[in-house]
């Protein structure tokens, strides 16, 4: 991102990583398992990203819990969850620009919430928010 009164490069604010995180990790789950989660929120603590997921089961799942298949429908989950992980992995560290040391990941079938928390080498470079700046 570039300043238009100079040439300088602006860092992004914590609030634009966070929404081009959600946007692209929402994306990224459609276009993997043909299911869009309805919700994606991300928030940066520092050095750590937490990521919710609002109705994340798919549609295979959703028949193997109605089947009384909850055992089976978990383990696809932790199967999914662990195949797209290195994919997540490269788009987090895209967006962030910082590697990631770490992914764990945990959802919950009869909420269709999913929940990831991402550990990195060190927090993103971010631009101050006004009320950090003392604006």
């Amino acid at each position: 991102m570039t300043n238009s009164k100079s040439s300088e490069f602006v860092l992004p604010t914590s609030g634009q990583l966070e929404r081009s995180l959600s946007q692209k990790i929402r994306a990224f789950y459609s276009e993997q398992l043909g299911h869009q989660p309805s919700k994606v929120s991300c928030q940066l603590f520092d050095s750590q990203l937490a990521i919710i997921l609002e109705d994340t089961v798919t549609k295979p799942e959703r028949i193997l819990a109605e089947e009384g298949k909850d055992d089976l429908a978990e383990q696809v989950r932790e199967d999914l969850d662990r195949a797209l992980q290195p994919q997540l992995k490269t788009l987090i560290e895209e967006i962030l620009s910082v590697p990631v040391l770490d992914i764990l990941s945990d959802s919950t079938l009869n909420t269709g919430r999913g929940g990831i928390i991402v550990i990195l080498e060190r927090a993103p470079q971010i631009r101050p928010n006004r009320t950090q700046q003392g604006l």
